[in-house]
């Protein structure tokens, strides 16, 4: 006979989980282990309570994960400021050597590095030149120095500058700091250098910054003397608007500024502030140009310098690191690199220099990050045609030339033009009447006056002759009328066969 249960065993003490679940405030637990047999509502519960933890548990590691990437957001902020740094405006000349400066020594050393040149050619270099060539049983210097030469060769600002205001201020060669760039002899304005003061400007605008006037020195040019990829065609002067911090990397990022216009550049300044790690990956640790690293170290690494370096820039530490690349690769380092390391030879130039940065710019070993703060310039271009008749008047007492001196600059880029144009439409002319190209040479060769830049000079086959007529100073000095006889220009003109366009 089964005994029949008293009222102890009905007031047995509730387990501890079901005490637990029916004082807990999470909403359900309560009705999965509360008393009762299973039924089909306690399973539901327990299915829903299953998948709210599960939801808040995979909620919880997904804001985990979006932390541990440090997320951050770019903010804008323009403000107007009362008075502004003025930026650093370094300016270079596309010829990078003065051809009256140029001697046979440095044709010897640095002729084959710079132009090209093979020995036999010198000769005829220097002919092209106008100068005499080297004098019997010449014997070169036993050693040469780059640097030297391109300080010595180098175009002069006191030569190319004409006028400078700041601010309405006169300026002058004084205000500029001589500096070595790959585009070689170059000068800034307001750089800093030697803890001199930074100008500011107050308010932008016409007059509230800085105007010069330059003479590129066109007959200073050297000629062309062969088409390769660094053969320069152009004439005028680049110029690199950065910050005081910053390196001219004037090669790359320079404006190039045409003889004959006046260019208007209007800047505006932008300051950039990047993220430390872990949000971002900048860096204001400088590169020591001079640090040479173990040759499995990264070029690029950031290592602290007992000597003091400028803050850290990009163009800077990619400068600094080309540096100790070219030094460890040739023991030197080039003219325009930073560093304590000697001045590459011309052999080293050729040999060990130039190869190694064609090697460095398709390896590109450096690792340089975005610097923290940054300050650089948006630019905008203009430029106008001068001089007009009035400025011409004015520029003709102040340069004490000929007001036709001051004009003909336009003439004569007209008169080019013209050449350019005739002798394509003659070219077209008899090829379209099939004539053989003798022929077409005979009959463009019987007009010597169309094209003639400089009736003296004889150059080499093989030799460009310098476009005098697009340099305003770079025209002969010879006494000329004060007023131009255009019939007689119309006259230099020989009559030409009817073209059919």
């Amino acid at each position: 006979m089964k005994p029949t249960s008293g009222p102890e065993e009905a007031r047995q003490p509730a387990s501890a989980i079901r005490v637990f679940a029916s004082n807990c405030s999470m909403h359900g637990l309560g009705h999965v282990f509360g008393p009762g047999s299973l039924s089909l509502r306690r399973g539901m519960w327990a299915a829903a309570v299953v998948l709210s933890v599960a939801t808040f548990l995979y909620q919880a590691a997904e804001r985990v994960r979006y932390y541990r990437e440090f997320h951050h957001q770019t903010a804008l902020d323009e403000r107007e400021s009362h008075r502004l740094v003025f930026p650093a405006v370094t300016l270079c000349n596309i010829n990078p050597l003065r051809r009256s400066r140029l001697t046979p020594n440095d044709l010897h050393w640095a002729g084959s590095v710079l132009l090209g040149l093979d020995p036999s050619e010198h000769t005829a270099f220097l002919r092209a030149l106008g100068r005499p060539p080297a004098p019997p049983g010449f014997m070169p210097s036993p050693t040469f120095d780059m640097a030297q030469l391109y300080a010595r060769a180098g175009h002069s600002l006191d030569d190319m500058l004409l006028d400078c205001r700041f601010r309405g201020q006169p300026c002058g060669p004084e205000n500029f700091t001589t500096i070595f760039t790959r585009m070689g002899k170059c000068y800034t304005f307001n750089s800093g250098a030697d803890g001199a003061e930074l100008l500011t400007t107050t308010r932008g605008g016409m007059g509230n910054g800085l105007d010069i006037m330059l003479d590129v020195q066109q007959e200073e040019y050297l000629p062309v003397w062969r088409d390769d990829e660094e053969t320069p065609f152009e004439v005028g002067i680049r110029v690199q608007i950065h910050s005081q911090e910053e390196p001219p990397i004037i090669d790359q990022l320079g404006l190039g500024v045409s003889p004959g216009y006046q260019t208007f550049v209007s800047c505006q300044q932008q300051q950039l502030s990047f993220l430390p790690p872990p949000w971002g990956d900048c860096s204001s640790a400088s590169l020591n140009p001079n640090y040479e690293p173990e040759p499995s170290d990264p070029l690029g690494s950031l290592s602290p310098s007992p000597s003091p370096i400028p803050p850290y820039t990009l163009m800077g530490c990619r400068l600094a690191c080309e540096t100790r690349y070219v030094a460890r690769k040739c023991g030197c380092r080039m003219m325009y690199m930073p560093g304590d390391a000697p001045v590459c030879s011309p052999q080293q130039y050729k040999n060990c220099a130039h190869p190694a940065i064609d090697a460095m710019l398709r390896k590109d070993p450096c690792a340089c990050p975005n610097p923290c703060a940054s300050t650089r310039y948006a630019k905008e271009l203009s430029m106008v045609r001068i001089p007009s008749r009035a400025a011409a008047r004015f520029l003709a007492r102040k340069l004490n030339r000929s007001e036709a001196y001051i004009s003909l600059l336009t003439i004569l880029e007209i008169l080019d033009y013209l050449c350019e144009v005739f002798r394509d439409k003659v070219l077209r002319y008899f090829w379209n009447r099939r004539h053989s190209q003798r022929h077409s040479s005979t009959n463009l060769t019987s007009h010597p006056s169309l094209c003639r830049h400089q009736d003296s000079l004889r150059l080499p086959p093989h030799l460009l002759p310098c476009h005098t007529a697009l340099d305003l100073l770079s025209v002969s000095s010879e006494p000329r009328p004060d007023i131009l006889d255009m019939p007689s220009l119309h006259a230099a003109f020989p009559s030409s066969p009817q073209i059919k366009s």
